[in-house]
């Protein structure tokens, strides 16, 4: 069976800097009239670092849950940027660390019933030392916490942040480092 849905017209609500919200006219596959609410998101780059067995993890307010959470270094991809160059250039800017290579692990679709958002999630390899340049009004903490310590977070539901979980979980089963 064809599962597709047709868009019929575009709708926006709002238009932002970050995202645009649309409440569209849609066909499901049936036929039959729909409106589908939907959160346009550029997409974002994120990556994991360990560096002997610490992983480098920002510690950041989030507005949206009110509360200071882990992450891995991360940000939202500009207009046709490549995500693994945007990768490299959060993990430069949030740590200050440089990576010789980076490596896919994962394209994550956080929230699919009602954004079209991928974040792209790479491994770093060949880190060396760099300078940290944070964005104008970014405020953040750089911790480097052992793979094990992290993994007992997530199991113990201390972690929170989905990309960040997926790029433990997938380097422990790659690696088999806790």
């Amino acid at each position: 069976m064809d599962l597709t849905e047709r868009t019929v017209r575009k709708n926006y609500v709002y238009k932002g800097k970050i995202v645009n919200l649309r409440c569209d006219d849609a066909a499901l596959p049936d036929g039959k009239p729909c409106k589908r609410e939907m959160i346009e998101h550029p997409g974002g780059a994120s990556v994991l670092c360990v560096i002997d067995g610490k992983i480098a993890l920002v510690r950041q307010f989030r507005y949206a849950y009110g509360e200071a959470i882990y992450e891995i270094p991360a940000g939202k991809l500009d207009k046709d940027e490549d995500p693994m160059l945007a990768a490299g250039r959060e993990l430069s800017e949030e740590t200050g660390l440089v990576a010789e290579r980076l490596e896919l692990m994962f394209v994550l679709y956080p929230t699919p019933g009602y954004t079209n958002e991928k974040i792209y999630i790479y491994e770093a390899v060949g880190v060396r030392a760099g300078r940290q340049h944070l964005d104008e009004g970014e405020f953040l903490n750089v911790e480097y916490l052992p793979v094990g310590d992290v993994l007992a977070m997530i199991e113990r539901g201390e972690l929170h942040d989905a990309k960040t979980i997926v790029a433990v979980l997938e380097y422990v089963r790659r690696h088999g480092k806790a």
